[in-house]
């Protein structure tokens, strides 16, 4: 008996190690990310596994997953603002190549103006007021080529939510882009929370704390991942700031 369960571990060992190689980067990558509420360093396994991937061939799919793990690499990783804008800017270089050997790949285009955008808003964003173009441009070529894109919609709000108004700030515009994204995936939790951050910048304090509940709520979250580390603690903090508010 016992020598027949070392058989098997044996068996199960080699299964696993033939299911890994036959793994692509991309989907390696995916892989890790889709747990890293549980793993945090799993973005950076992620990252490297992709990098290593890259130095060989500089796949479309590749180069658009590695320009998204480098914006994660950014937001969660990063340990100032220095490590933040050097992954951002990573990211933006590698979504702009991918866009170039793939002009009419969406996600190309998106990961490449979040990147972008991401890199300016750390920067500063009156400093960085010379990368917009760059940003609204990549927004309105993805929905032109996926109009129910809810990334697009989710960084065209913030876009607009985060302007001041002689930049092109709107907040009309801001809240249309949140709800419309919403409309295609309603379990998209960061929308809910953006959305509420713009409610209660604009005094309307009771939708805010009902899409902040339905985020807390939330039993099947798109990205669970996003939903745990990020969403949940900050409809919790955001709605903590307005409890006094009517």
């Amino acid at each position: 008996m016992p020598a027949r369960l070392l058989i098997l571990a044996a068996i199960a060992v080699v299964l696993t190690a033939t299911a890994a190689l036959a793994q692509s980067p991309v989907e390696a990558a995916r892989a890790l990310i889709a747990r890293y509420h549980e793993d945090p360093t799993a973005i950076d396994r992620a990252r490297d596994v992709l990098e290593a991937a890259l130095t060989k061939d500089r796949q479309v799919d590749t180069l658009v997953m590695a320009s998204y793990v480098q914006f994660l690499w950014g937001d969660l990783r990063a340990k100032n603002d220095e490590e933040k804008l050097a992954a951002y800017d990573h990211g933006r270089q590698l979504g702009e190549r991918a866009v170039e050997l793939a002009p009419k790949n969406p996600d190309a285009h998106v990961w490449y103006g979040i990147n972008t955008a991401r890199y300016g808003q750390t920067r500063g964003i009156m400093r960085s007021l010379f990368l917009l173009p760059t940003v609204q441009r990549e927004i309105d070529t993805t929905l032109a080529l996926d109009p129910k894109n809810t990334r697009a919609h989710s960084l065209a709000g913030n876009v607009y939510m985060t302007l001041p108004r002689i930049a092109g700030g709107d907040n009309a515009r801001a809240e249309d882009h949140f709800k419309k994204g919403l409309a295609v995936d309603p379990r998209f939790t960061v929308l809910r929370v953006d959305l509420a951050r713009l409610y209660i910048a604009t005094g309307r304090y009771q939708e805010a704390r009902q899409e902040l509940t339905r985020v807390l709520e939330e039993r099947a979250p798109r990205i669970i991942a996003d939903w745990t580390v990020r969403d949940v603690p900050r409809a919790r903090a955001l709605l903590e700031s307005i409890e006094d508010k009517r």
